[in-house]
C-alpha cells in the first residue's frame, strides 16, 4: 500500500515532508511553510523520555484503530475538530493540538484510521519524536521508504497496521499509526 499525504490534514510538517512527491493519479499535495517545518523539526523531543502509554500496535491513549466514530467518542478521550475533509477530525482530550492540526482521524468505512502520535510516545520499540534514525532502522528493520521520502513499517504485532515516520536532520519529527486499509489519505 502506498502512503501519501492527508488531503487537508493539518499537520503543516508532514504535508511539507511529503510536497517534494506526488500523491497516486500525479497530483501534489499541498505544501507547507519552510518555517513550520523547521519548527515543527525543532521541536521533537527525545527518544528516551515518553509518556505514559505506549503508541500502538492497536492504538493510543484508549482509542483504537478500527473503533467507529461512537466508540471512540464512547471512550470520552477525544473531541472534535472542524472544517476537514473525507474522514472526521479529532484530537485526543490529552493531547490538543490546535487549531491547524488533528490528533487522529475517523473514517466513516473504517472506524479509526489514523492516529498521529503525540509529543513525548513512544511504540513498544522505544521509538518516538527526537528518535535518531539510526535507532529507527535498528528498531524496525524492514523499514521502507515511499517516493516521497517518509518510511513506514508494518507495526510489530498488528499486520493490518503501519506505522508512518517523517525525518528531518535524522530525527523523526512526525509520526503516525495507521491502517493499511485506511481511506482518511492517499
Amino acid at each position: 500500500m502506498t502512503h501519501a499525504v492527508v488531503r487537508r490534514m493539518g499537520r503543516p510538517a508532514l504535508v511539507a515532508a511529503l510536497a517534494v512527491g506526488m500523491l497516486p493519479g500525479g497530483v501534489a499535495p499541498a505544501a507547507a511553510t519552510t518555517a513550520a517545518l523547521a519548527t515543527t523539526a525543532a521541536s521533537a523531543t527525545s527518544s528516551t523520555a515518553y509518556a505514559p502509554g505506549t503508541f500502538g500496535p492497536f492504538g493510543y491513549g484508549g482509542v483504537k484503530l478500527g473503533m467507529s466514530a461512537k466508540q471512540a467518542r464512547a471512550t470520552r478521550k477525544i473531541v472534535p475538530k472542524t472544517g476537514w475533509s473525507q474522514c472526521t477530525a479529532w484530537d485526543l482530550k490529552a493531547h490538543p493540538t490546535g487549531r491547524d492540526r488533528v490528533g487522529l482521524f475517523i473514517s466513516k468505512r473504517r472506524g479509526v484510521a489514523v492516529i498521529f502520535a503525540p509529543k513525548g510516545v513512544g511504540t513498544p520499540q522505544r521509538i518516538g519524536l527526537g528518535s535518531t534514525e539510526r535507532e529507527l532502522k535498528k528498531a524496525y528493520p524492514g523499514l521502507k521508504r515511499s517516493a516521497s521520502g517518509y518510511r513506514y513499517v508494518t507495526v510489530p504485532g498488528n499486520s493490518k497496521a503501519s506505522y508512518l515516520f517523517l525525518l528531518s536532520r535524522g530525527r523523526i519529527y512526525e509520526m503516525a499509526l495507521t491502517l493499511k486499509t485506511q481511506d482518511c489519505v492517499n
